[in-house]
């Protein structure tokens, strides 16, 4: 009764509105061979605590491994809080704020959200988060064509690479060009000779990483000259937002994307993530999503409520930013408690912290590039394969890191490793002992 709340006569009732004599009547026109003419084969039903007790017994089954991949997906520790405020029945069963007089707690946190936001990025505005930082990316490539008129996109080769996948599908449905320009195979950086021979009036953004695929820190700056030299905006993308915590915010940017998935935000086996847009005040009306503004209400108390809303929804659509109908408000929230409980000071330990294990990690292995990195770094695997590296760690019960041959060929021999602050100091060592052995 709990989840089928009919009563027989109710059931009664509508087969009698309907002039059925039985469920059965209801599907005597189909034929015998596609209709089952016996009970599912099922087990019976049991009660609430049984089945407590039987997903307990599972979930005690579930290993739990120290873990070494990164590669957009990072594992940081959630603080509590964060499942205790998103779990209250105001946020998690919350539609969307469109009745601002009913919504005003969920608008405030969003207006907090897009706040913290802009202090981490150093824009001057961003969006009530997007659906992910992949789709961020065409949705960045898509603004910056809106505001110079153009239709060329140059992105480069570190940016991850789902994400200049994700920015090719969206170009095949847009008047959009996308070029790809390379990094020094020494450093791990973008080649800005190789960009510079690429540059030229037709181009509506350029797209870099920082820190890059490689885990690599960019030179943010040269990139925005070189970009700005030829009436391009710079479009800064991240996939570890906990680098925000220690390195330069990117400032000389137009526009940021990416993925606060690292806040607090479970990897769940790849989703649902919340996806971050900010940019300079001069671009605002071109930005895509939801925003929200604060204002007074009649009775001049501080108030919230959506704004400037150029979604297809909204306005005509030959007006419209985007097609994008929701965000990631729930996911976002997460994001929101997780930045509020480390607060500025913590979320600086957290990312030295990480700075420090990775550091740690590389100091005994072939490091394949000398640029400096973050929490992310490719090394030389030697004779073995990164793929029986990474066999060799799972007997070992270890994740291991990414096969970088996957997306790069002439990185066949390398693998991408991550260390965050759940990384032990004896697993680090019994990793260095597999991937030097």
């Amino acid at each position: 009764m709990r989840y089928l709340p009919k009563s027989d006569s109710e059931r009664r009732e509508m087969l009698d509105a309907m002039g059925a004599a039985s469920l059965e009547s209801l599907v005597a026109h189909l034929p015998a061979e596609v209709r089952l003419n016996r009970p599912l084969d099922l087990a019976p039903g049991i009660s609430e605590y049984e089945i407590v007790d039987y997903f307990r017994e599972l979930g005690q089954k579930n290993a739990v491994w120290p873990s070494f991949l990164g590669a957009g997906v990072y594992r940081h520790y959630r603080p509590v809080m964060c499942d205790v405020v998103v779990s209250r029945g105001e946020f998690l069963t919350s539609y969307t704020p469109y009745q601002a007089e009913i919504a005003q707690g969920t608008l405030a946190t969003i207006f907090e959200f897009q706040t913290m936001i802009c202090q981490l990025t150093g824009m001057d505005v961003a969006n009530a988060s997007m659906y992910d930082g992949s789709t961020s990316v065409p949705e960045a490539a898509l603004m910056a064509m809106r505001v110079t008129q153009r239709d060329h996109v140059l992105i480069a080769r570190t940016v991850h690479p789902e994400d200049r996948a994700v920015l090719d599908t969206s170009a095949r449905n847009q008047d959009m060009e996308v070029t790809t320009f390379g990094y020094v195979p020494g450093s791990g950086l973008c080649d800005f000779k190789d960009l510079e021979s690429k540059l030229n009036d037709t181009m509506a953004a350029v797209i870099v990483q920082t820190p890059n695929f490689f885990g690599c820190v960019e030179d943010v700056k040269t990139a925005s000259a070189l970009a700005h030299k030829h009436g391009a905006l710079l479009v800064v993308v991240f996939t570890e937002a906990v680098s925000l915590g220690l390195l330069e915010p990117p400032r000389d940017a137009d526009i940021v994307c990416g993925e606060l998935q690292s806040f607090a935000i479970s990897p769940s086996f790849g989703g649902p993530f919340a996806g971050v847009m900010a940019c300079k005040e001069k671009y605002l009306r071109q930005m895509p999503g939801r925003l929200v503004g604060q204002t007074k209400d009649s009775r001049g108390r501080r108030a919230f409520c959506l704004t400037l809303s150029t979604r297809e929804q909204h306005i005509r659509r030959d007006k419209a930013t985007s097609n994008i109908c929701t965000n990631q408000a729930l996911i976002a929230l997460m994001a929101t408690v997780f930045m509020t409980v480390y607060g500025k000071a913590g979320l600086r330990e957290l990312a030295v912290q990480n700075l420090a294990k990775a550091h740690y990690l590389a100091s005994f292995l072939r490091k394949r590039f000398s640029a400096p990195f973050f929490n992310e770094v490719v090394v030389k695997t030697g004779s073995g394969k990164p793929a029986a590296v990474n066999a060799a760690l799972v007997e070992r019960k270890i994740v291991g890191g990414l096969d970088l041959g996957r997306f790069y060929p002439e990185l066949e021999d390398c693998m991408l490793l991550c260390a965050t602050e759940m990384s032990k100091r004896e697993d680090m060592d019994k990793l260095v002992e597999v991937v030097r052995g």
